[in-house]
């Protein structure tokens, strides 16, 4: 058992003022496996006025010489390292991330994103000075945005966490972040590292919580200066709707049903080496999979046939052990809802030809098999909305044209995937697609690019400078000639 009692706040393990109890099972047995707590609205104001202190101390956080804040991450880094296989373990216990998936990601990237962050911050100038087009000249100065309500949710805990928390912090600004219940016992491990590497109190504030009590006080709070959030669509428009009200900055990271692309040219058995990370990774419980198969009419037969072959050789089993491809889905309630869908994709025509069951060998945990539906139409479901399981749809093009018509055919535009034998004309294939990543022959979130979406998948950007750039703000000083 793993347990918790109290709250990373103000640089202290404190405990909540509205205490949340949360079990944690494990998604592989369903077994009690750890005990958290998290907080109310009275919790979320303690951290946010902690945050606050820590933003204005005149001498504090926000007023350090960049390359201190950069020595400052590059401690905060080495503390995560030290504990990455103790994060992956649990990622993976309580989630169900395959471990070699949660070594490879969630042990690693934190770290990464900090030092990539330290060194981009402690190389850039902060204020440039400007000719003016009127006489004399401008200083324009980047300042960090301030407090920071940060919101991730449970499918990558710790790489979405450091999204925010990273350029944040590099930035200067200090943060309140509120992981999803569902795995609280990795995001305990942030405050540990954050107090071994001896960040200022207030710097990061850590509180769990679950329904709209405390995450709507945080998006609303009076005293947060800007909200990065990352999770469904349908949450995301009720904050964009809060924001918008306050005139709060918000960055938006939310749903996709990203189509795969297959050219009538494309080398099928090679393309099937790297397909099984772009569809069915986190046994499809990443936002950017490509979740709709296009496949030319000429080969759809065999598009079909070769996904089939892969979603069934794949290993299912449980998270923690390392042979295991697939892992449980994060809950009884998303296990239900990944098997809602698959119903209806029936009841809409399509043919399942692998899956659309429980592994009839894992009689506990929330196991759902890779399923491939075929004879899909782009207007049925399981077509048009986010899954977020291990369920693929086929759908059969005409032409180039026909494909990216059917692709742009989406209220989501957040990756993609176009695979081609010829790079290309796969890349100009790739140009004319609406969305806001795309990957030709595979696809990888490249760190020092933007990644983020458009239409329903979201609003700005993540990564690279550009997701540093979100977290200041721009002011203008005037000087005479």
């Amino acid at each position: 058992m793993i347990t918790y009692d109290s709250l990373y706040v103000d640089g202290r393990w404190l405990a909540p003022v509205d205490p949340l109890p949360i079990d944690v099972h494990s998604a592989s047995t369903e077994e009690l496996v750890g005990r958290a707590v998290g907080g109310g609205p009275a919790d979320i104001d303690a951290a946010v006025g902690a945050a606050r202190r820590a933003f204005d101390d005149p001498t504090g956080w926000s007023t350090w010489d960049p390359a201190a804040r950069a020595a400052a991450l590059e401690r905060f880094a080495d503390e995560l390292v030290a504990r990455g296989e103790d994060t992956a373990t649990r990622v993976s216990l309580q989630n169900g991330m395959p471990i070699r998936i949660s070594r490879q990601v969630e042990s690693t990237v934190p770290a990464t994103l900090l030092r990539y962050y330290a060194d981009l911050v402690s190389k850039a100038d902060i204020e440039e000075v400007r000719p003016s087009l009127v006489s004399g000249s401008t200083a324009v100065r980047r300042e960090p945005i301030g407090v920071v309500g940060a919101i991730v949710p449970w499918n990558f805990p710790q790489t979405l966490t450091f999204f925010k928390l990273a350029p944040a912090l590099a930035a200067g600004c200090t943060v309140v972040l509120k992981p999803a219940v569902e795995t609280a016992l990795d995001a305990q491990v942030v405050g540990e590292a954050a107090a071994a590497a001896q960040l200022p109190p207030g710097v990061i504030n850590i509180v769990p919580g679950d329904g709209p009590g405390a995450g709507m006080r945080l998006v609303t709070h009076p005293l947060v200066d800007k909200v990065a959030f990352t999770g469904s669509t349908g949450v995301g428009r009720i904050i964009a709707e809060a924001c918008g009200r306050l005139l709060r900055p918000v960055t938006l990271e939310l749903g996709g049903k990203s189509a795969g692309i297959l050219l009538d040219d494309v080398d099928l058995g090679r393309a099937m080496k790297a397909m099984f990370a772009v569809t069915l990774l986190n046994s499809g419980q990443s936002c950017y999979v490509s979740s709709r198969i296009l496949a030319p009419r000429n080969r759809y037969d065999e598009v079909v046939d070769a996904f089939t072959a892969l979603a069934s050789s794949v290993s299912v089993g449980d998270a923690l052990e390392e042979s295991t491809v697939i892992g449980p889905l994060v809950s009884a309630r998303q296990r239900d809802r990944v098997e809602d869908y698959i119903a209806r994709a029936v009841a809409d025509g399509g043919r399942i030809t692998t899956g659309g069951g429980r592994p009839a060998d894992n009689d506990r945990g929330w196991f759902v098999e890779p399923t491939i539906v075929a004879d899909v139409h782009n207007d049925h479901t399981v077509a048009r909305e986010e899954i977020f399981g291990p369920v693929l749809a086929v759908i059969p093009y005409e032409d180039d044209d026909d494909a990216v018509r059917i692709a742009n055919d989406s209220n989501y535009g957040l990756a993609g995937t176009v695979w081609s034998s010829d790079v290309e004309r796969g890349t100009a294939v790739a140009r004319r697609i609406q969305t806001g990543t795309v990957g030709v022959n595979g696809f990888t979130l490249d760190h020092g690019s933007p990644f983020g979406g458009i239409k329903d998948s979201g609003l700005g950007r993540e990564l690279g400078p550009e997701g540093l750039a979100a977290y200041q703000q721009l002011k203008s000083i005037y000087l005479p000639r």
